[in-house]
């Protein structure tokens, strides 16, 4: 069911439970979430975005997941089942993430570092190549894997899944998060 125009105004600020939990191989770090994500209160939940259809490209979840009205409990325990996390770097909705200010970008990466030093991670991919270079003062990154470790875990770059990220696809990014995925140490799930 579609949110309308006063839900999603209503969303404005509010924050998504992190997807979180113990055996987290791979932590997907979005920039912050949409209105559509505050209302139905699960990441990634506007339907154009393409994050979840990437997943189930990569053979990392064994069916599609819908998060536009949010996440059923069977599809919680899955992600984490398979060792996906998502969390933010700015924990509250808006309605594009240009309406965040470098500032809070930076403040992110100090949250983010407490939740890898406590989930301990194998990777972290931050999904956007621009909010990656602001938030880590890395003006010059590209995406995939980044030098260093962060808080003990390989970090890298992966693509923005949001629709806005017109030249990516769905099976672009199911090669990025494949990517990230085998370096975490999840393998795909066996096609049927």
């Amino acid at each position: 069911m579609r949110p309308t125009a006063a839900e999603l105004r209503a969303s404005y600020g509010r924050t998504v439970p992190d997807l979180l939990g113990p055996g987290v191989r791979l932590l997907v770090v979005g920039i912050n979430p949409g209105l559509w994500s505050g209302t139905a209160a699960a990441h990634f939940a506007r339907p154009g975005n393409r994050f979840f259809p990437a997943l189930h490209a990569a053979g990392l979840t064994d069916h599609p997941i819908d998060a536009s009205a949010g996440l059923s409990d069977a599809d919680r325990k899955h992600l984490l089942d398979r060792g996906i996390g998502i969390t933010n770097l700015h924990p509250f909705a808006t309605a594009r993430a240009d309406e965040l200010t470098a500032a809070q970008l930076r403040d992110g990466v100090g949250r983010l570092e407490r939740i890898v030093r406590e989930h301990r991670p194998r990777v972290v991919a931050v999904a956007g190549i621009t909010a990656y270079r602001t938030a880590f003062r890395q003006p010059r990154a590209a995406s995939g894997p980044q030098p260093g470790r962060f808080a003990g875990a390989e970090l890298w770059v992966v693509p923005n899944p949001s629709g806005l990220n017109a030249h990516e696809t769905v099976a672009s990014l199911a090669a990025a998060f494949a990517e990230v995925a085998a370096a975490a140490g999840i393998e795909p799930l066996p096609e049927e």
